[in-house]
């Protein structure tokens, strides 16, 4: 990747639910899947641009828990389209330096799928520049249940005592325990809500929404965004 152009301003952390794929191919009167598969070749370039604006970490909602209510050719393009992207992102992660991990439970997704991630982590774990995550199967609720039990076994355990639980110990039981909560929410397509991602997480985020349907989202959109997260007075807790 580029070097980093300079800003005052620039999150840290963002996080981006990636939606309008299918809003996108229907105004082309394209199928769904080939929006879905514009949406995927646009990640890369987002990825790179992300780290050329100086972003050190990008989490992307490729597929929530809830996604498995689609139907089910739909659900089968998307698995396939998201296992083809995982393999070829071994090449886009030596590439352009970047750590690639997965979060969600992928225990739930099929044994081929779960050996290419896994190849994948592995295979990145070592680089350091973008730091890349990827949610997939997952839903805030989950993870934040896949946490609780996780406490409760090591309290039943004896490991912890009931009264070392607090928000520091939970967030290190969460699927983003080596990461910064994101600075900056995305979602794209016009929708303003979080739709069950990183619940935990996004207790003091700023949310910016555009209408742009995620194909068509840009280097000039994250500019947008940026800048509107700069515009930002951050405050938590009521202070400064």
């Amino acid at each position: 990747m580029a070097k980093k152009e300079e800003s005052k301003k620039i999150p840290s952390h963002v996080g981006i639910i990636m939606d309008g794929n299918g809003r996108w191919a229907k105004k082309r009167l394209l199928p769904r899947a080939m929006g879905h598969s514009a949406g995927a070749r646009n990640v890369e370039t987002i990825c790179e641009d992300a780290w050329n604006l100086g972003i050190k970490y990008l989490t992307v909602y490729a597929f929530s828990t809830e996604n498995w209510t689609r139907s089910d050719d739909e659900v089968s393009a998307l698995m396939k389209l998201l296992k083809q992207y995982m393999e070829g992102c071994i090449e886009k992660s030596r590439k352009n330096n970047m750590r690639v991990r997965v979060i969600g439970d992928i225990s739930k997704l099929s044994k081929d799928m779960q050996e290419a991630i896994l190849r994948l982590e592995d295979f990145s774990k070592d680089f350091d520049g973008l730091q890349f995550q990827v949610a997939l199967n997952y839903g805030g609720r989950d993870e934040i249940i896949r946490s609780v039990k996780k406490i409760a076994r090591q309290v039943k355990d004896g490991i912890i005592d009931i009264e070392d639980i607090n928000e520091d110990l939970f967030s290190s039981r969460l699927d983003t325990s080596d990461i910064p909560d994101p600075d900056l929410l995305i979602r794209t397509s016009g929708e303003q809500r979080i739709s069950n991602f990183m619940l935990w997480q996004l207790a003091y985020t700023e949310m910016y929404f555009t209408d742009v349907y995620w194909p068509d989202f840009n280097k000039k959109e994250l500019e947008k965004a940026i800048e509107y997260y700069g515009g930002r007075e951050r405050r938590y807790g009521g202070r400064k």
